[in-house]
């Protein structure tokens, strides 16, 4: 006696394993052939200078980038966000640590011109020694 009567199973019209093997093939390609880019954290519009930077600077630290916003957050310490408080703390620890740092500061044009002045002051409090502002070239993107 035969109650259960087996059924012949009907072979799928897409044959899935050929189709996972194509789309393996195919993210591999993708993760092959993909540039990673280091973008920026805060997209600025620098202010333009005429005289271009001097070539064949010898090797040296990298400066300590502080970067002024015009929107909130409004300080960054390269791609760290930090507060008016905090920035003045790290401007410290980095003079006690190295007494000739360098500070460059990369406020964007349409920065408050007071978040600038006020970075400058916590640079002479911290009694750093060199300070410039970074702009862009005339003509340069």
């Amino acid at each position: 006696m035969r109650f259960l009567v087996r059924r012949r199973r009907v072979a799928p019209a897409i044959i899935i394993i050929s189709l996972i093997d194509v789309l393996v093939v195919l993210l591999v390609f993708l993760m092959v052939t993909t540039r990673f880019k280091n973008t920026p954290s805060v997209a600025l519009t620098l202010p333009e200078t005429r005289e271009a930077p001097k070539a064949g600077a010898g090797p040296e630290k990298p400066p300590m980038i502080v970067t002024i916003a015009a929107a909130a957050p409004q300080f960054f310490v390269g791609p760290r966000a930090v507060t008016s408080d905090k920035l003045l703390g790290e401007l410290k620890d980095a003079v006690a640590t190295d007494p000739q740092v360098k500070v460059v500061l990369r406020a964007d044009e349409n920065a408050n011109w007071g978040d600038v002045v006020k970075v400058m002051d916590f640079a002479k409090q911290a009694k750093v020694q060199n300070i410039r502002a970074y702009t862009r070239t005339a003509g340069a993107k």
